[in-house]
């Protein structure tokens, strides 16, 4: 398989056509009278317009039932860019602000797309859910696990309609592979594993600190993440191998391919966690790890997850994918489809593999997003799914950053026995910043 940058992965694979339908929500309350109805347009805010904000613009405004009200971004080169972008498919300007809380102040805007860095996910999710706005936010759900369960909590008081952007959970190859394992074809499944190993990632160097660009509000930037100088490594794309804003690969690739692996597991919270890694191959003044390998022990099985920087041989051939281990077979799985390879003295259903039709799984994922804000149900990547799968990667994050094995009460979303991993759990803000509906500050 020839090696995928991440513009690939995040938009190579699946079908256009949704094959999961809504399922009725627990907490959504039925739509008000003022509320867009099935035929009528959606009114979108997007904020965060970087290379995520844009795919993700585009993909909303490809809808015909679309129209974007505003674009928000702290630095107005990339509002631009989102301005000229809805120009060109619809003709007409939106207006561009620099302040998020601009975007939750309009009553022209239904729902809001969230592509910001990561520490920027969750204030204004809750915030939007605050002020009647549904929500499509980026994978991971936030910056750490009390932020998802803030958000979680949020949507459930306000009766929104919330999706989390990790767009393989509507991918149909993907689909029937889950449904195939939990048919029993695979007999008692008891390991999974997820790996990313990764060549094109490049150093991003040692930059000296200096001014921030012209046009860029960098204290709103930050918002509630600590007060540090302007550092181009910490900007933009980068800012996912700091601790301050985001969780590295683990939370970067690991939340897209631990909710692939989710897909064919029972929903169930993991007893203990266990990782383990460093800074092998990257000399640069990135945080985050280059290598780590994270072990999930759940009551019924294992989970493993492995990335790399630097490399493109991953398992199995691939440089990256997912792969259950069965009493009667394995199933392996990435972006060309998956491969079912039986075990020859036991398995009662022969080896087969179903190939992927190459098209982007973010259409249907959006459109499921779209179709709930209309009818008021669950969306299929809900936050019920979506904080859960987020929790397993900063969990293996947690354990790596204190260098201990987790004992995990799921019920309580605490660590046992560990004061300091038990911290990362929460959130910190920086003043004023405060968080709504979350359990530690």
């Amino acid at each position: 398989m020839d090696s995928l940058n991440r513009r690939a992965f995040i938009s190579k694979t699946g079908l256009a056509t949704l094959a999961a339908s809504g399922l009725g929500s627990p907490f959504l309350r039925p739509a008000r009278a003022a509320e867009s109805g099935p035929n009528e347009k959606l009114r979108i805010g997007l904020i965060g317009c970087g290379g995520m904000g844009q795919g993700d613009l585009a993909c909303f405004m490809a809808n015909p039932d679309v129209e974007c009200a505003v674009i928000c971004d702290v630095d107005e080169t990339r509002s631009a860019k989102g301005v000229a972008l809805c120009e060109q498919l619809r003709g007409r300007k939106p207006d561009a602000v620099q302040d998020f809380r601009r975007v939750l102040d309009r009553k022209d805007v239904d729902a809001v797309v969230i592509a910001t860095p990561d520490h920027w996910h969750a204030l204004p999710a809750v915030q939007a859910c605050q002020a009647g706005k549904d929500v499509y936010v980026e994978k991971p759900l936030a910056k750490t696990i009390d932020e998802g369960r803030a958000m979680l909590e949020a949507a459930k008081r306000h009766g929104r309609v919330v999706q989390m952007g990790s767009q393989w959970r509507s991918c149909q190859h993907i689909i029937e592979a889950s449904e195939l394992i939990r048919s029993g074809q695979l007999g008692k499944v008891s390991l999974a594993r997820g790996w990313a190993f990764l060549d094109w990632l490049p150093s991003i160097g040692k930059p000296a600190d200096g001014p921030a660009p012209a046009g860029v509000d960098y204290d709103l930037w930050l918002g509630p993440a600590p007060l540090r100088p302007f550092n181009p490594n910490r900007f933009h794309f980068n800012f996912r191998w700091f601790w301050d804003y985001a969780g590295g690969l683990m939370t970067d690739w690991g939340v897209h391919l631990i909710n692939m692996v989710a897909m064919g597991l029972p929903e169930e919270a993991p007893k203990s966690v266990t990782s383990c890694g460093g800074k092998f191959i990257l000399d640069d003044a990135s945080e985050t790890p280059d290598s780590q390998v994270t072990v999930f022990d759940f009551p019924s099985c294992q989970l493993i997850w492995e990335h790399r920087a630097g490399l493109n041989n991953g398992l199995n051939g691939r440089p990256w994918g997912v792969e259950w281990h069965g009493t009667e077979g394995n199933l392996i799985l990435n972006d060309t489809g998956w491969e079912l390879v039986t075990e020859p003295k036991r398995a009662k259903t022969p080896s087969q593999r179903r190939r992927s039709t190459g098209a982007d799984p973010r259409v249907p994922h959006v459109r499921n997003f779209l179709d709930c804000v209309k009818s008021r149900q669950q969306p299929v990547l809900n936050l019920e799914v979506g904080h859960r799968i987020s929790t397993l990667a900063h969990l293996g994050n947690i354990a790596y950053r204190t260098g201990q094995k987790l004992v995990w009460d799921g019920v309580n979303e605490k660590i046992v026995g560990h004061v300091e991993a038990d911290r990362l759990v929460g959130t910190e803000y920086r003043k004023p910043w405060t968080l709504p509906y979350a359990r530690r500050a």
